[in-house]
């Protein structure tokens, strides 16, 4: 397949609903393997009226969207291109108003749509920063919901009541991030609270043992000497001292904050955790000196990760997660920070 570079390209390309059918299947299966997402099996027969497999091993059809993000969707494989490549490109996000415009269908499905993708952005991997030869890795962590200034009285004086009157992070979220210096990677996580417990059992479990951790003068950072190099900048006297500085996360946090704020603009708490992984995606795919992605680089790249991932639309509103009450379950039209 010749990949197209541009979107606009990109849109003329995967119009054609079999060019679009045929880049699945590629990206799905590369060499034209197919194999039964069910039992395995390799022994079927293709349908190409309907462009179905039947597998003579369990006896069932299948469609290249059986076990993926893409399964029991009636949208067309042409949309569900145009808004993969749209979310793996556009470096502020795309809102699902704007993505309903463009592929014309209704808000609340183009909202499901971006979120079983935010689905396939997620990072598996297991290895800890730093690695063996003690790598140099940042630690911070930050507070995303609304500015108590700018909130009716009534409202800031409820809401400071219930967060045990801390003012400043009234009705906020605690995220915290840990980037690699030298892998030019970064992990984010939403979290409980920023207690020291919190802070440091994180950096425990992505952070290799031994590696030189550079964070601010936060007291949620005391005592990591003990497992680390650890070095500390006072952001009350200088932001930089040397290479003792949380830059290149403070670089991360701003893109994420603007992607809330400017396109996103009222996102649940519950799934900030899937608008993270979105950010961390591109951010960790993003065109360097070193690295030279392109577009459909970064496309390709998502593609790749569709497949053994699923997200319903109960499990994304709460209604099939014990975690979340049904009062919290969010519809489509996201409430505001």
């Amino acid at each position: 397949m010749d990949a197209p570079e541009t979107l606009q390209k990109a849109i003329a390309y995967f119009s054609d609903p079999e060019n679009a059918f045929k880049a699945a299947v590629e990206f799905r299966w590369p060499g034209g393997n197919v194999t039964c997402p069910r039992c395995g099996g390799s022994k079927h027969s293709f349908i190409k009226t309907r462009r179905i497999w039947f597998c003579y091993d369990c006896k069932k059809q299948f469609t290249v969207k059986v076990g993926t993000i893409f399964e029991d969707s009636p949208l067309g494989m042409d949309k569900w291109m145009i808004a993969l490549w749209m979310l793996a490109n556009c470096k502020n996000g795309i809102s699902s108003y704007e993505l309903a415009k463009v592929l014309g269908i209704r808000q609340n499905s183009a909202w499901f749509m971006l979120h079983r993708i935010r689905e396939a952005t997620k990072d598996d991997s297991r290895f800890k920063f730093g690695g063996e030869d003690g790598g140099p890795v940042e630690s911070d962590e930050t507070f995303v919901g609304p500015n108590p200034r700018k909130m009716h009285k009534s409202r800031r004086a409820k809401l400071q009541a219930r967060d045990e009157g801390h003012k400043q992070y009234v009705a906020k979220t605690a995220v915290f991030g840990v980037p690699d210096r030298d892998l030019r990677q970064v992990r984010s996580k939403v979290i409980p609270n920023a207690k020291r417990e919190t802070l440091q059992n994180e950096i425990l479990n992505q952070v290799h043992r031994g590696s030189k951790v550079y964070t601010d003068a936060a007291v949620g950072y005391d005592h990591l000497r003990k497992e680390f190099v650890h070095e500390v900048v006072n952001h009350a006297k200088e932001f930089v001292n040397g290479q003792v500085h949380t830059q290149g996360l403070d670089n991360f946090w701003s893109l994420l904050k603007r992607t809330l704020r400017g396109t996103y603009v009222a996102v649940e708490p519950f799934h900030l955790d899937q608008y993270l992984s979105e950010q961390v995606f591109r951010y960790n795919n993003r065109a360097t000196k070193d690295n030279k992605l392109t577009d459909a680089d970064r496309f390709a790249l998502l593609m790749s990760k569709v497949s053994g991932k699923r997200l319903t639309y109960a499990e994304l509103t709460g209604k099939d997660c014990d975690a979340v009450s049904h009062s919290e379950a969010g519809t489509g039209q996201e409430e505001r920070f």
